[in-house]
């Protein structure tokens, strides 16, 4: 988590559920929605965090693997209008661990994936 410069520390997401992982690593997290992915998002709630990630200049926003990614497809495209392009740094996992058999499929397996993606798409490396 080191590799990833104090500005660059800001983790975007579709919904609010890696404050935990905000706390322990010291990033900031944002998220599309609130905690509840039932929640509406307005046009509004996109072009708010579409100007914070262009004036930030934030590299790479994440999917969810339980949420659709459509929402921050919008996000992206509305980051683009404003000058500025951000990418899709990949899918993490949220609501539940990865398919039987992969290292993912493991708590330790899940943390240790989520981690070395957003590692990797904030300093613009790709993964190993």
């Amino acid at each position: 988590m080191e590799r990833v410069p104090s500005q660059q520390r800001v983790l975007v997401t579709a919904h609010d559920c890696f404050n935990y992982f905000g706390k322990a690593y010291g990033f900031e997290v944002r998220g599309l929605q609130g905690v509840s992915t039932a929640t509406e998002v307005g046009i509004a709630d996109v072009q708010e965090l579409a100007t914070f990630i262009a004036e930030r200049r934030i590299p790479a926003i994440f999917v969810e693997s339980s949420v659709s990614s459509r929402s921050l497809e919008a996000v992206k495209a509305a980051v683009k209008s404003k000058g500025f392009d951000v990418k899709i740094g990949g899918v993490l996992f949220t609501d539940a661990m990865g398919n039987e058999g992969t290292p993912e499929d493991t708590y330790i397996g899940m943390i240790r994936y989520n981690i070395n993606t957003i590692v990797h798409a904030l300093i613009g490396e790709s993964e190993l």
